[in-house]
């Protein structure tokens, strides 16, 4: 059985980041690394699934609803996307890499020591763009969980890339937060869970350095504003919470 899983979630094409988290010495020593989603859409997309694949069977890899998105429209598909770099993005991918995110899981469950049965997902296990926070009402918590089965006691997701474990009527669930674009504070954010234990973790990294890398390593026109933005964490997880909040139903 598998005992401990190292868990990254919305990267968004950013690979320093991510590379700082793989280099952590409890990622490179858990038995599995799962990634909870939004892989490639940033300004290294290409780059950021290549090195994924190179993880092989070390690496699970769930489908988040960017990496759905970035899909579609490398297809030539006509959707509404929330970031401007996806169709540039969309543009960079290979057959190969689009087919590897055509053909990503959602959800995936994992038997773990100590926590049995876990549910890894993106936005909630029914709808991987589904918003849940920290403080979403358990009302919508027990909808967003209706039909898992009641051995799951643990949930881990992504998408709103804020770090978090809340209890939910019995039921544990992890938010690692974001490696490429996160909320609050900067740096590549990601969770252990080990042994029945969860601890949340965040990846130190020189962000002027990060992101004079992604500047020179991509092609996107908006790369330095983007990545000054997002690897920065420009936003602050008190205004994120601000625009995600309606989302979860609150205002129903």
């Amino acid at each position: 059985m598998i005992r401990s899983v190292a868990v990254l979630s919305d990267i968004h094409g950013v690979l320093p980041v991510l590379e700082a988290v793989l280099a952590e010495p409890a990622v490179a020593a858990a038995d599995l690394i799962v990634i909870t989603g939004d892989h490639a859409a940033g300004p290294q997309p290409v780059e950021v699934l290549d090195r994924l694949a190179v993880l092989g069977d070390r690496a699970v890899l769930v489908r988040g609803n960017a990496d759905r998105e970035l899909a579609a429209v490398a297809r030539g598909a006509s959707i509404e996307v929330p970031d401007e770099v996806v169709p540039w993005a969309a543009a960079q991918l290979g057959p190969e890499h689009i087919t590897m995110l055509e053909q990503l899981p959602h959800p995936v469950t994992l038997e773990l020591e100590g926590f049995g049965p876990v549910v890894f997902c993106h936005g909630t296990p029914r709808d991987d763009e589904e918003v849940v926070l920290v403080d979403t009402r358990l009302e919508r918590w027990a909808e967003a969980f209706a039909e898992l089965p009641d051995e799951v006691r643990t949930v881990v997701c992504g998408h709103t890339h804020m770090p978090f474990v809340r209890l939910v009527d019995r039921r544990l669930v992890v938010n690692p937060g974001s490696v490429g674009m996160p909320y609050g504070r900067a740096g590549g954010h990601w969770a252990l869970l080990r042994d029945g234990a969860v601890s949340l973790h965040r990846s130190i990294i020189d962000v002027e350095e990060a992101i004079a890398q992604v500047v020179a390593a991509s092609s996107y026109p908006g790369r330095r504003k983007w990545a000054e933005y997002f690897i920065g964490s420009a936003a602050s997880d008190a205004e994120a919470l601000t625009v995600f909040g309606p989302r979860d139903g609150r205002d129903a």
